[in-house]
């Protein structure tokens, strides 16, 4: 009886601790994102204007019912503008990323398990990619290769490796020694189905919380290029190209910078709400694993 009234004072306790997790700033971020993804994946079908088409007489135009946000200096509609530079880095963000988590994954599960000589070898590696400046590899990469999406996105998914190839390094060595793995390894079980069927499973995890966080890092440098004229090429717009472009017109009409840094901020800071909760309900210290 008393073991029974543990486990209900247990339970209740657990409960608020569960919602101060999920709570009301979660699930801002959580609709902030929908929205976000809905309108950047339907932005062919929505009645917007090209927002490539130029109109000179109305440069700097005033929110209307015409054009919602206004037009830009070269008379783009700012909407349109703004929903078409969120699949650019939408797509930046979410592809660099994931070529981060699934080279650095791999090769930290890899380091963590067999250890020794090539782990020495790998993690060497990223430290000497992490000790060479990102910007000049941007630069170097973009002045040789030429600016586009796919360009951009290589950088920043090798950039990524070091980082993913961290935590995933960090989490193989904390499972390598758990009880399942040991009696795996004493039925027999092969390298690979251990790392494959024991690890990655957990692994995976906190790299999943990680990539949320990478990113928004990614958004926020992918923003950062294109401001400094290092990321996709005219007349493709993103985030921060436009706050690039409306940089110029600051003191007639600052909402042009304005209006994109906000968009930028809010999914920025959406992504980093739902990698903290996903990090903290994955944490293993709180017996996620």
């Amino acid at each position: 009886m008393a073991t029974l009234e543990l486990s209900l004072e247990e339970e209740a306790g657990a409960t608020p601790v569960r919602r101060r997790r999920l709570g009301t700033l979660f699930w801002f971020a959580i609709g902030w994102m929908v929205l976000v993804f809905a309108v950047a994946i339907f932005a062919d079908l929505l009645p917007l204007p090209n927002p490539t088409d130029m109109d000179m007489l109305e440069r700097r135009a005033p929110i209307s019912a015409e054009h919602w946000l206004g037009t830009d200096g070269l008379g783009r509609d700012e909407l349109s503008r703004l929903i078409y530079g969120a699949r650019i880095s939408l797509i930046v963000g979410l592809c660099a990323p994931m070529i981060g988590v699934t080279i650095g994954g791999a090769l930290g599960m890899l380091a963590g398990y067999f250890r020794g000589r090539f782990e020495s070898v790998v993690v060497g590696s990223m430290d000497v990619l992490l000790a060479f400046p990102p910007l000049i590899l941007a630069l170097a990469v973009t002045a040789y290769l030429g600016q586009s999406i796919f360009n951009l996105t290589c950088i920043l998914g090798v950039l990524g490796i070091p980082a993913f190839m961290r935590v995933s390094r960090a989490a193989t060595l904390t499972l390598a020694r758990r009880e399942f793995v040991i009696a795996a390894q004493a039925l027999g079980a092969t390298h690979a189905r251990i790392l494959l069927r024991e690890l990655l499973p957990n692994v995976l995890l906190p790299l999943l919380a990680f990539f949320l966080l990478g990113v928004a890092v990614t958004i926020v440098v992918e923003g950062s290029l294109s401001f400094l004229g290092l990321g996709v090429p005219p007349p493709i717009s993103s985030w921060g190209s436009m706050i690039g472009e409306g940089r110029e017109s600051l003191d007639v009409a600052p909402m042009l910078a304005f209006i994109p840094a906000i968009a930028m901020f809010l999914t920025v800071l959406a992504f980093n709400l739902i990698g903290d909760t996903m990090r903290a309900l994955t944490d293993p210290r709180q017996g996620a694993l």
